[in-house]
């Protein structure tokens, strides 16, 4: 059997993008797939089409994240990989509205944190032969910035903190923690950062079924950061060797910006 085959599967945001190319390939490799979306319709579409559960609900209040799980595990006996993957891109700066900051806030990390909350007690109990994981779809704007997008960029490096605390505290009791962190992908997502995205991201986007393929061949073994663009390792590094430099480079990228 492969890592995949025989997995119990949550994917939140897997109506469309990223979430979606994610659940089909996780199906199609033979894992047991629960597909969670606002979009009932959407998750309804999704699963119907790759054999799955649907599970629409809002799966970053405490409610809903509750409810997800208590479904998954009556459905499906417990849950081995959970694909905290559902996110907004909230544009804007300070000058944004409170509700576009705490939306942000609310699922592009405390999301991740009310999962993790319930998800940890089984994991920690059934110890480190099972299989236990955690991926969080973070974005590069984790490792970098987004320009124009501060909420955006704000709560995904915040994201990314998490899951490497995470991967610190739990990666030696069996629960295996991997961020996900692609640049532009051709999803609503990307469509909907307007002029901005179209300079940034368009140029080097790739589709949502590459950066599944990606994250999923990296499961089983790969390392804490799933790169579906390679050279973001680079920039990554550059931004912590001369953070000067780097901030310069992007001021000058800033200026080029509609």
């Amino acid at each position: 059997m492969t890592y995949v085959e025989g997995l119990r599967a949550v994917v939140t945001g897997a109506g469309s993008g990223i979430g979606e190319a994610l659940a089909r390939r996780l199906a199609a490799d033979g894992a047991q797939v629960v597909v969670n979306d606002l979009d009932a319709a959407a998750a309804a579409r999704v699963a119907a089409s790759i054999g799955a559960l649907p599970a629409p609900g809002d799966a970053a209040s405490v409610d809903g994240v509750a409810a997800l799980l208590a479904l998954a595990r009556a459905e499906l006996g417990g849950i081995d990989l959970y694909c905290a993957n559902a996110g907004v891109g909230t544009g804007g700066g300070p000058e944004a509205p409170e509700h576009d900051w705490e939306l942000a806030w609310q699922v592009n990390v405390m999301a991740h944190v009310r999962a993790a909350r319930l998800l940890l007690p089984e994991w920690l109990e059934r110890g480190p032969s099972a299989k236990s994981h955690f991926l969080a779809t973070v974005s590069a704007a984790g490792l970098l910035t987004m320009p124009g997008a501060a909420p955006y960029s704000v709560t995904k490096h915040g994201a990314l903190a998490f899951a490497e605390w995470l991967s610190i505290t739990y990666g030696d009791r069996g629960v295996r923690v991997q961020a996900l962190c692609p640049q532009g992908v051709r999803t609503p997502m990307l469509a909907a950062t307007g002029d901005v995205g179209r300079v940034v991201l368009e140029p080097n986007a790739i589709e949502p079924e590459q950066v599944a393929d990606v994250a999923v061949d990296a499961l089983e073994s790969g390392p804490f950061l799933v790169l579906p663009h390679p050279e973001v390792a680079q920039y990554y590094a550059g931004r912590a060797a001369d953070p000067d430099a780097w901030q310069a480079s992007m001021r000058h990228l800033q200026a080029k910006l509609p």
